[in-house]
């Protein structure tokens, strides 16, 4: 059966100082593999500087930032989307002057147990 919701109406919970983040579709929808994240950053907040086993995908939905990675810091803004390797340092950073929304889609976490890779 499908599920519709509109992302609004998903609670935020934080993540750390000025990201929030609300988990649009997950494992309590019957969603067996996948995540759907949204991702609120606060003007001058980022996401911890970071690396993961897994790819994602980012669709950043409104406001404008940067993506900061080994090869440098790449400018985002609405409508841009993001391919992030797995195993790469990287990090989102809100350079504007309004919130940063993103979407961001990731593997399960019970994924991890079948890659042979250590969790985090």
């Amino acid at each position: 059966m499908a599920i519709v919701k509109k992302y609004g109406d998903v609670n935020v919970e934080p993540v750390m100082d000025g990201v929030g983040m609300r988990m649009v579709i997950g494992p309590e929808d019957g969603a067996p593999h996948f995540n759907m994240r949204i991702f609120d950053i606060e003007p001058g907040a980022s996401t911890p500087h970071h690396s993961h086993w897994w790819e994602h995908e980012t669709f950043v939905i409104e406001g404008e930032g940067i993506v900061r990675t080994d090869q440098g810091d790449v400018s985002l803004k609405a409508g841009h989307a993001v391919f992030m390797p797995g195993n790469e340092v990287h990090q989102f950073v809100n350079t504007g002057e309004s919130v940063l929304k993103m979407m961001c889609l990731v593997p399960q976490k019970w994924l991890e147990d079948t890659t042979g890779k250590p969790t985090i």
